[in-house]
């Protein structure tokens, strides 16, 4: 097991961790936690009821943060001539067709997210050793198969972030910096849970949010009563 530090040890000391709290006393809780000496990013971790072994009960999509992410997402982009074009236009790091795929098989991998266009997928679908494990190929379902790349760079630009259930039916999303102001957390924690609610597949049975835990990138997790998640409350 992991050692902690003085600060992570006193922090998880001062609060009751069984205890469900609502949407903007768990952000504002986790504001007062984080004590590193940078901007953390606040995470929020959602458990759903669905087996993710299942095809139809793997649950992905996009979601557009309301209040932004407050990182720099470093992009991607499998494009030609005038879909490169405006990919770079609209901010993109890197931006390529074959002289792009050499480079990330030659181990480049400077960035967080990839978009292609639908005509290059059979050659990006070759870079899955590289991509796959850190869950970067493009995927229609996630908006990051498409011939229109130039507003794709802008909404993940802008404060759209990508949800995916792991194989313990988890989903991990950033919901901004420890800096933002708490409705501006809780703005974008709601926006999230109601993605997944709408996202929630036919097939699952029994309760569906079954855990919310949001933290901050060094701090303890704070738990979210799912009954009150989308309920508006008071710090």
């Amino acid at each position: 097991m992991a050692k902690h530090g003085k600060n992570y040890r006193g922090a998880v000391d001062s609060y009751d961790h069984a205890e469900l709290h609502g949407t903007t006393q768990a952000v504002t809780m986790v504001k007062t936690m984080a004590r590193a000496k940078f901007d953390e990013t606040v995470e929020l971790a959602v458990r759903l009821g669905v087996d993710p072994r299942k095809a139809d009960q793997m649950v992905r999509g996009t979601v557009a943060l309301p209040s932004g992410t407050g990182s720099d997402v470093r992009i991607a982009v499998f494009a030609s001539g005038e879909a490169a074009q405006a990919a770079r236009e609209a901010g993109a790091e890197f931006v390529g067709a074959d002289d792009l795929l050499a480079e990330v098989e030659g181990g480049m991998m400077d960035f967080d997210m990839v978009i292609a266009t639908p005509d290059l997928m059979p050659q990006v679908g070759k870079l899955g050793r590289q991509l796959g494990p850190r869950g970067l190929m493009p995927n229609p379902k996630t908006g990051t198969v498409t011939p229109d790349v130039g507003k794709a760079v802008a909404d993940f630009k802008g404060g759209k972030v990508e949800y995916r259930t792991d194989r313990q039916g988890n989903v991990h999303v950033p919901i901004g910096k420890v800096s933002f102001e708490p409705a501006a957390l809780a703005a974008n924690l709601r926006a999230v849970v109601e993605e997944l609610e709408k996202a929630k597949p036919s097939s699952a049975k029994g309760r569906y949010l079954r855990k919310i835990t949001v933290s901050s990138t060094m701090g303890p997790g704070v738990k979210v009563d799912p009954q009150r998640v989308l309920v508006a409350d008071e710090a």
